[in-house]
């Protein structure tokens, strides 16, 4: 199996640096200073355990790359560009390799799935950084990141247990799970906080509006007959394979939308806040949390608000959420 990682972010490069340094060959797909600085210098893997710059065969296009039989594609992109990145997998004469939607959310099989028959979920539980172009961090030991991997929208197949093998000797925790769709809106709950921790900076006081959040999707699944895992820190897996440690000299963690802000980039939250609010529609349910935490996404878009800045109480009470 040749793994290809296209989106060389905070999962996609700690991805990419592990699977090479493993043996694993692997082809990276990147785009502007991250590709530039892997073609130039390498990529610099750090974890709580390691410190290395490893070489990563990187690629700007799928157009560039001859692609195989055995090729599995790791969808590494935030939701907003996976459409983009079908259409030129499509291009690029991809047909029936196995595709895994290495991403947050829920929406990226369905899509995924009306471009190609061979889909996969994988449920990322990877606590990564990506700010300087050329490094990526994982925080987390003694594992670099736990998967739950399965066919969509359920099922495994050899696919699954190859990649599941090839992650286990890379450094990473894998599981199959035939209903990963499960492991993945349980994962969806958890990311829920994320425009949160954006707006007010990590160590905001914002609990209680992260469980009422939670408690709205919860109350959402059950009317669109929707089950989920518990994949929190409940999780049993979580404190075996991926305790959250210091990483020395890297910066500190934070959630990906967090890190999108710093980065300059647009965020993910319509597909993960925005899946909530899409759920409740359909199904009649009122969601007027997630409601807010949408609004306050585009608003910090649109007025160009610096990540961390926001007071969480006057914000609360301008949205009627107080």
């Amino acid at each position: 199996m040749r793994i290809l990682v296209y989106g060389v972010g905070a999962i996609g490069g700690v991805l990419a640096g592990a699977l090479a340094r493993s043996g694993a060959e692997v082809i990276g797909i990147a785009r502007g200073r991250m590709l530039e600085a892997v073609q130039q210098k390498g990529l610099r893997l750090m974890s709580p355990d390691l410190d290395e710059v490893i070489r990563v065969p990187m690629v700007g296009s799928p157009s560039e790359i001859d692609f195989r039989p055995d090729d599995a594609i790791l969808l590494c992109m935030k939701t907003q560009d996976t459409q983009p990145a079908l259409e030129a997998l499509r291009m690029a004469g991809v047909t029936d390799q196995p595709v895994f939607c290495t991403q947050n959310g829920v929406a990226n099989e369905p899509m995924a799935l009306r471009f190609f028959p061979n889909v996969h979920g994988m449920t990322v539980m990877l606590p990564g950084t990506y700010l300087t172009p050329g490094e990526v961090v994982s925080h987390c030991t003694p594992k670099l990141g736990m998967f739950d991997i399965g066919r969509f929208p359920e099922g495994q197949d050899a696919a699954d247990d190859a990649l599941v093998d090839a992650l286990w000797k890379a450094g990473f925790a894998a599981f199959v799970k035939p209903d990963v769709m499960a492991s993945k809106y349980g994962k969806l709950l958890l990311n829920l906080g994320n425009i949160s921790g954006a707006a007010f900076g990590p160590a905001a006081p914002d609990g209680d509006l992260r469980k009422a959040a939670q408690r709205e999707a919860r109350t959402v699944y059950e009317a669109a007959g929707i089950t989920f895992a518990d994949v929190s820190n409940a999780d049993e897996r979580r404190d075996a394979y991926i305790r959250v440690a210091e990483v020395p000299g890297a910066p500190a963690m934070s959630n990906s939308t967090l890190q999108s802000f710093q980065r300059g980039n647009s965020v993910e939250t319509d597909f993960l806040n925005g899946e909530i609010c899409y759920l409740g529609r359909l199904h009649g349910v009122k969601t007027p949390v997630n409601d807010a935490l949408m609004a306050l996404a585009v608003r910090m878009l649109r007025e160009r608000i610096e990540p961390g800045t926001l007071d969480l109480q006057a914000t609360l009470h301008e949205s009627g959420l107080a």
